[in-house]
């Protein structure tokens, strides 16, 4: 089932739509609380090691009061519980649950000095309001957090990652589990958040309203492709166009090409430099081929005619050979119905030619290449991944895809894709990923959508990374990316 994802904000005003409704904002406290100890309580349970004493980390805010009624609702329950707690703010409802912490005989400590071992931290120091770059005393305290070997769990979100962006400020509570409250938030899923998010749970608390607006969708990772029919021939599964590689690339357009044949294409053509036709052929001999350099425009015209997308820029360069081929094809592409993915070389030329794409175009750039196309540094695309892919589309129009950990695909809709493993950051991966859009858009068209072919494209990897992450290698993907197109 399809997720939405929310802003803070958004969930803070809902919540506050609920207590003008005259609904207790205690009464939710206690509610998240006991929700909280009973999936902590399950995690103990399933724990190989005996889980008995338990430290709870409280903070100053709303989530230090789910943290102290935890506590409680722990001890009751016979855990050996210590909180460790900052000086309480000016909630009247923090303070009644420390109270009722106090009143159940939790063992409540001034700071966060921690006096023994513990067999679980319990994280609620900040919740999703924190948007402030941490002081070096509360790096100190998520640091020691971190260092500790016991099973870690965060209430909300990770203490010192940005709810609505996924950035550490400038470090984050490590969580093994995460229970988040009312909705998801968009940090838990993007940017960095899966070095510190562990396992993610939704804890459902009220009802939506009609005011409540979601701002992305998190991408199924259940894909049912459109099964094929008993009397289809190759016509019916689409031409692929390969448009690439410079003399000095060749491997580029290599692998989206094979990309795009094993995601179930059945003809497959690359354009590309003549020196890389022995060792494609030699690779592949399913494939047809041409020289680029020996095409006038009324052949690629001819050509274009003759195919269903077009994957374009994987290895094509960026000197003035390159740069004379891409004003060619571009011109020729952008006024096209064809549906055409643009990656590689061909996002650097974009960026030096600005140009509105057409809607059945797709744009895969990763960080680097957003900063070129945008002018920014990569601190700031990577700081506010939601809002760059939201500048890309505006400036360049088409459908977007930023690709990274918690990738990001901007259609109609703005979704994230949270498949995927760090063994995938290696070179050619996204040459993989645009021959498989065009691939599957060739032979689908709207019968998939961009964000799925991204989730197949990273549950592909994660197959690869059941066998380990290190060492991975773009290639890998073609074995694995047939088997995933197979298993609906």
């Amino acid at each position: 089932m399809q997720s939405s994802v929310y802003y803070r904000k958004d969930i803070q005003d809902w919540e506050k739509r609920w207590f003008a409704q005259n609904n207790s904002a205690y009464g939710l406290m206690q509610q998240a609380a006991w929700s909280l100890y009973t999936q902590i309580s399950l995690i103990f349970l399933e724990q190989q090691q005996k889980i008995g004493r338990v430290a709870v980390c409280c903070g100053q805010g709303n989530n230090a009061g789910d943290g102290y009624l935890v506590a409680a609702y722990l001890k009751q329950a016979g855990f050996d519980i210590d909180v460790y707690a900052a000086e309480l703010g000016s909630s009247e409802n923090l303070k009644t649950a420390y109270q009722y912490a106090e009143a159940e005989g939790v063992n409540i400590i001034a700071g966060f000095d921690f006096e023994q071992n513990y067999d679980c931290y319990i994280d609620a120091l900040f919740g999703i309001g924190l948007d402030r770059a941490l002081d070096g005393y509360w790096q100190g305290i998520i640091y020691s957090i971190n260092d500790q070997s016991a099973l870690k769990i965060s209430i909300d979100i990770p203490s010192g990652l940005h709810a609505d962006t996924g950035r550490a400020l400038p470090c984050a509570v490590k969580a093994d589990y995460c229970f988040t409250l009312l909705g998801f938030k968009a940090g838990l899923f993007t940017g960095q958040a899966k070095e510190y998010t562990g396992q993610l749970k939704l804890l459902d608390l009220i009802p939506r309203d009609s005011k409540l607006k979601e701002m992305a969708q998190l991408s199924s990772l259940k894909i049912n492709l459109v099964k094929r029919q008993a009397f289809g021939h190759k016509g019916d599964y689409g031409h692929v166009l390969v448009v690439g590689g410079h003399a000095q690339m060749g491997g580029a357009v290599m692998m989206s090409a094979e990309a795009a044949s094993s995601a179930g294409a059945a003809k497959v053509t690359v354009v590309c430099h003549g020196k890389h036709h022995t060792a494609i052929l030699s690779r592949a001999p399913n494939l047809m081929l041409r020289n680029i350099d020996e095409m006038k425009q009324s052949d690629i015209r001819e050509l274009l005619e003759q195919v269903d997308a077009v994957s374009f820029g994987m290895g094509l360069g960026r000197d003035v050979w390159a740069e004379q081929h891409y004003l060619t094809w571009f011109t020729e592409l952008n006024q096209s119905n064809l549906e055409v993915v643009y990656d590689a070389d061909a996002l650097w030329f974009l960026a030096k030619y600005p140009a509105h794409l057409n809607l059945n175009s797709y744009a895969t750039p990763h960080p680097g290449e957003a900063v070129k196309l945008l002018g920014k540094t990569v601190d700031e695309i990577e700081s506010n991944r939601v809002l760059t892919i939201q500048q890309l589309q505006n400036r360049y129009a088409g459908q977007w895809v930023l690709k990274g950990s918690g990738s990001l695909i901007l259609q109609e809709q703005l979704w994230i894709c949270t498949a995927g493993n760090p063994g995938m950051a290696t070179g050619g991966m996204g040459d993989i990923l645009a021959g498989m859009i065009a691939s599957l858009k060739a032979q689908l068209h709207e019968h998939i959508e961009l964000h799925q072919i991204v989730t197949l494209h990273a549950l592909s990897g994660d197959s690869l990374a059941q066998s380990g992450m290190r060492g991975i290698q773009a290639q890998h993907m073609i074995q694995a990316i047939y088997k995933q197109v197979n298993l609906q």
